[in-house]
């Protein structure tokens, strides 16, 4: 095939509203996604008309992932991506692994790639992304459990820990295992990517493992230019809480966060932060930054998930919540990004997202020149 005229092709799994296609770019054609929600599904349709809904034409299926089968998917793409329910994996979840209730639908996409390579279809490369508990649930377990996975099929894979900042003033840090059966020459070495997480996760792999794991050179990306203020919405287009309201969220700040509050309040200066409300030692508290960055985007199921943003100006103190068009920005996606009219569906469509910069840098600096070597594959062992 000639690359330079054909773009190469993925499938994508629990793809939501189609933002690790936008990172990946126009060098890459997605030739099926799926997803199992309805809000989702409707929002990749709307922004990628015509080539949404699974119809016959379309390469949208909107269902479980469990009732695909191989002859679902056409043709043999070059990359799987999986962007799979992280809640049994998430640091401030139950915890229960790959064996957890959302968290083994990564089994119903791997029993697809095995399908694939039983017809001698599988994708040259898969990749893996979640939050970076997956790397240290059930003491690393699960970890080696996937790379286990990943070692029957012959591939090799590394991990890189890429925190949004780098991009966006979001802190989302995020784990993307990259797996591959093609040669990998030139693009091994040192990475900011190469947190203490993922040291310790390679280090526990057993030895046979350890001789697949690939240490990902991936550089770090040119110094973030904007902030949280650069992506908010002007002052007199939001709704914002009452007195009473911005006055109760002080209170439950502790001493130290008042502290940070106060002390812009006396500088007259305008000042934007972050607030998330948390239990702490059975006690509810909010907790604000003003680093420039927003805390992580998260779905709105409940008081704590739904990010605050307290603005300071001559000393006012107003508060807010974060609109799912600053979430979207958040993300790194465009303004022209279509999202749902419901402010409560919108921000479940993002706050499930994975950030389309991060996936730019990967598919720029990673994966397109991984996947321009195909003609000369790595056999597998």
């Amino acid at each position: 095939m000639n690359r330079n005229a054909s773009p190469l092709s993925f499938f994508e799994f629990f793809a939501g509203g189609g933002m690790a296609r936008l990172g990946l770019g126009q060098a890459w054609d997605c030739a099926f996604a799926n997803d199992f929600d309805a809000v989702k599904a409707a929002t990749y349709a709307d922004n990628f008309p015509g080539l949404g809904m699974k119809d016959g034409k379309g390469h949208f299926h909107q269902g479980d992932v469990w009732d695909l089968t191989a002859d679902d998917l056409p043709g043999r793409a070059d990359l799987a991506w999986a962007s799979s329910p992280c809640q049994d994996l998430s640091l401030a979840g139950a915890r229960k692994g790959l064996a957890g209730e959302r968290s083994s639908a990564f089994f119903g996409f791997w029993k697809l790639v095995e399908a694939l390579d039983d017809q001698g279809r599988a994708p040259d490369t898969v990749v893996v992304e979640n939050v970076v508990g997956l790397l240290t649930s059930h003491r690393g377990d699960d970890f080696t459990a996937l790379c286990g996975l990943l070692a029957a099929r012959g591939y090799r894979f590394g991990a890189l820990e890429i925190d949004a900042s780098h991009f966006v003033p979001q802190s989302r840090p995020r784990v993307f295992v990259v797996a591959t059966r093609l040669p990998v020459d030139g693009l091994e070495g040192q990475s900011p990517f190469h947190g203490r997480a993922v040291r310790e996760a390679a280090a526990r792999l057993p030895a046979d493992l350890k001789e697949r794991w690939i240490w990902w050179g991936l550089d770090a990306p040119p110094a973030r230019n904007a902030d949280l203020a650069a992506v908010l919405e002007p002052d007199d287009q939001v709704e914002w809480r009452g007195e009473e309201a911005t006055a109760a969220l002080l209170d439950l700040m502790a001493p130290s966060h008042r502290a940070s509050v106060d002390a812009r309040i006396r500088s007259g200066e305008r000042a934007v932060g972050a607030v998330f409300r948390r239990m702490r030692g059975g006690d509810q508290r909010a907790e604000v930054r003003f680093d420039g960055l927003a805390g992580c985007l998260r779905t709105p199921r409940g008081g704590s998930s739904r990010q605050t943003l307290l603005v300071i100006d001559k000393g006012q103190v107003r508060s807010r919540l974060v609109t799912p068009r600053e979430g979207a920005r958040l993300m790194g996606l465009p303004d022209g990004y279509r999202l749902p009219r419901s402010a409560t569906a919108g921000l479940h469509v993002i706050g499930d997202g994975v950030a389309a910069p991060v996936v730019r840098w990967l598919s720029e600096r990673l994966l397109t020149p991984l996947a321009l070597r195909k003609s000369a594959p790595l056999a597998a062992e």
